[in-house]
């Protein structure tokens, strides 16, 4: 049979614009902590995250204009250059939305290093347009953060999942 190798998926309940709004504002309050030495080296981006979940659960309702409205937010928070997170995350957001159908066949499992190449476009985004500003390299263990997105990726895609997870019936015995 040709659909036993597709996995099973669950129907999610409608997305409110409410949860979009806050998971986006929890990422980027996330992203402007205030965190030194290893633990920033190791903090993924939450809000390239978030960007990429919702690009690829929701397409129509989140896309390059919401990536690039984040992008200058998060280059305000972080006083970086203008308009640099803003050029990686809308260069996320439309790979995110190219593959996006091809994305939602996999579990998240097989989601997570799709989305740690595209976590990794951003970060080389994000490293030139700093280096054509002046910057210095800032060595190689600036990369950490797509790895810790990776490995973040099934667990944050579950947390969203949550609320939109069908309640139970409570006429089932």
């Amino acid at each position: 049979m040709a659909f036993a190798n597709y996995p099973k998926q669950e129907i999610l309940r409608p997305v409110k614009g409410s949860l979009i709004v806050l998971s986006l504002g929890l990422a980027l309050l996330l992203n402007l902590l205030p965190l030194k030495g290893v633990v920033l080296t190791l903090w993924p981006d939450f809000i390239a995250l978030m960007i990429l979940y919702w690009c690829i659960n929701q397409p129509q309702r989140v896309g390059m204009t919401t990536a690039f409205v984040m992008g200058l937010l998060m280059d305000i928070g972080d006083a970086s250059t203008f308009g640099q997170h803003a050029l990686a995350y809308s260069i996320m957001a439309f790979v995110a939305l190219v593959f996006h159908r091809r994305l939602r066949v996999f579990g998240v499992l097989k989601q997570a290093p799709q989305a740690g190449l595209i976590l990794l476009v951003g970060q080389s985004i994000l490293l030139l347009t700093g280096l054509l500003d002046g910057s210095q390299f800032p060595g190689w263990d600036f990369f950490l953060a797509s790895a810790t997105g990776t490995f973040l990726w099934p667990l944050l895609s579950s947390l969203v999942r949550i609320p939109r997870s069908p309640k139970s019936d409570s006429d089932v015995l």
